[in-house]
């Protein structure tokens, strides 16, 4: 698969190495979201790239050395002990400055403790006469590395990126699909490469589904598991909150009552889930999410999300091979699944963007207490709520996951409710849209974006700030 997007970060990243003074870049992420991709495709001749591995500091440094080798003939006949030695070894290599990578940089810390305090001192020192970066997949150790004041290399870093998944409209190039096809298959593999590459082995998206998921010996049937563990050596507590969270139990009480814990014992097991991006907390559009009371969590992951709701449950019947069974499982709720993910990017294409002349805030789900026109009230929710920046404006949206089908009745429900909000402020206009799989037919009242809609906003606002740029 070529090298999609990562516009930004190709660049920065370029520019970072390239400057007169040797630099330090600390790259992390998730697995298989494409980190050692990025690095790569920057890389040049002359620069040395080493993958590390899970074995013992002597080993780990005879391989580094060996791969040094590669580039810088004859650097592996010595045999090296400890880092600062190797690391200021490769000085005498070199005839100008270039670029070493320490990939899966968390392997090199587990044996050797001190190896972040030894790449302090060596960068304090000047001491590099090439740049250095340090790529890893376990987020937290990541983290902590370059975040945490308490650590070695804080406030050392040249440029620090978390390398997140990549967006909708690239799915959609790799896959050569429509936008609507692109929006299902995100709801299954989200933002992560990998997952795309291996996809475009098959036909369909159901083959794909079929022999990398529902089988037990696809290739993707343990990832949670492996995502997991590169963050904590205890999986179980952290499977368990994915698995209870992905099938609809999202108030921390629910939660808690279901892993027979107290909730106070879960804030640390859902925090670091936060941290890595697979679980969110969600609160009514209006509330501040630090003293709000009615949060609710959610599987912010679309792989993890689809996996917990649809593989995990049913591995006893994979493990019978039932896979037309657990298949048709799939299928009959797949559209409600996908209907999640296109609310969550309705959201996100609202966030910060004008639409018809009017720039909006971030935008959130509302749920709650709507008064009744009879008087009394009744539970509802809205999926799309933002307000624009002036104030002076609020956008409520409806969004539905269906061809053709429903949108008048759609349009009719908000219309309703957004005469009705709680919370709309004094002097503020509504602006009501629709959000749907395919647009109506039929003339409407209401105006309705749609999935094409959507890809080319994100790729016009790339074509923007590049041009800017």
């Amino acid at each position: 698969m070529e090298f999609l997007d990562r516009i930004n970060e190709t660049r920065t990243l370029r520019e970072t190495l390239q400057r007169e003074r040797s630099a330090l870049v600390v790259v992390y992420g998730r697995r298989r979201v494409g980190k050692s991709t990025l690095i790569k495709q920057v890389l040049q001749d002359d620069d040395v790239y080493h993958l590390s591995e899970e074995a013992q500091m002597q080993q780990q440094l005879d391989s580094f050395a060996k791969t040094v080798a590669l580039r810088y003939e004859g650097f592996d006949r010595v045999r090296y002990y400890d880092w600062e030695s190797v690391l200021l070894e490769v000085n005498r290599h070199i005839a100008g400055k270039i670029t070493v990578c320490l990939d899966e940089f968390p392997y090199l810390v587990r044996t050797c403790a001190s190896l972040p305090s030894i790449i302090q001192r060596l960068v304090d020192n000047g001491a590099l006469r090439y740049n250095l970066i340090l790529c890893g997949s376990s987020q937290r150790m990541m983290h902590g590395l370059v975040l945490n004041e308490k650590s070695p290399l804080y406030q050392r870093t040249d440029w620090q990126p978390r390398i997140r998944q990549l967006r909708l409209p690239y799915l959609q190039k790799a896959l050569n699909c429509s936008a609507a096809e692109a929006v299902e298959e995100y709801a299954v593999w989200g933002g992560v490469p990998r997952y795309w590459a291996l996809r475009t082995d098959f036909k369909s998206l159901t083959q794909a589904i079929q022999r990398m998921l529902i089988d037990s010996n696809g290739i993707l049937f343990e990832e949670p598991l492996r995502l997991l563990r590169d963050e904590r050596r205890e999986t179980a507590m952290s499977s368990s909150i994915l698995s209870i969270i992905g099938n609809g139990a999202n108030r921390i009480s629910e939660i808690a009552a279901r892993v027979q814990q107290p909730a106070t014992n879960l804030s640390l097991p859902l925090s670091v889930l936060m941290e890595m991006d697979y679980v969110e907390r969600e609160v009514p559009f209006g509330e501040n999410p630090k003293n709000s009371k009615r949060g609710l969590y959610r599987l912010a992951d679309n792989f993890l999300a689809f996996y917990y709701k649809f593989i995990q449950p049913n591995k006893n019947l994979i493990s019978l091979d039932r896979t037309d069974v657990v298949m048709g499982l799939i299928k009959k709720e797949f559209p409600a699944h996908v209907g999640q993910t296109w609310e969550k990017l309705c959201r996100d294409f609202v966030s910060g963007n004008t639409i018809d002349g009017i720039t909006y805030g971030p935008a959130a789900r509302w749920w709650g207490n709507l008064p009744k026109p009879e008087g009394g009230y009744e539970q509802a929710e809205i999926d799309v709520v933002a307000e624009s920046l002036d104030g002076k404006h609020l956008l409520v949206g409806e969004c539905k996951w269906r061809a053709n089908k429903g949108s008048a009745d759609a349009a009719a429900d908000l219309e309703s409710r957004a005469e009705r909000l709680p919370f709309k402020k004094p002097k503020q206009t509504v602006h009501k849209y629709l959000f749907l799989k395919t647009k109506p037919t039929e003339p409407m009242n209401m105006p309705c974006f749609d999935p094409n809609d959507i890809v080319r906003s994100i790729l016009e606002q790339d074509e923007r700030r590049n041009a800017l740029e």
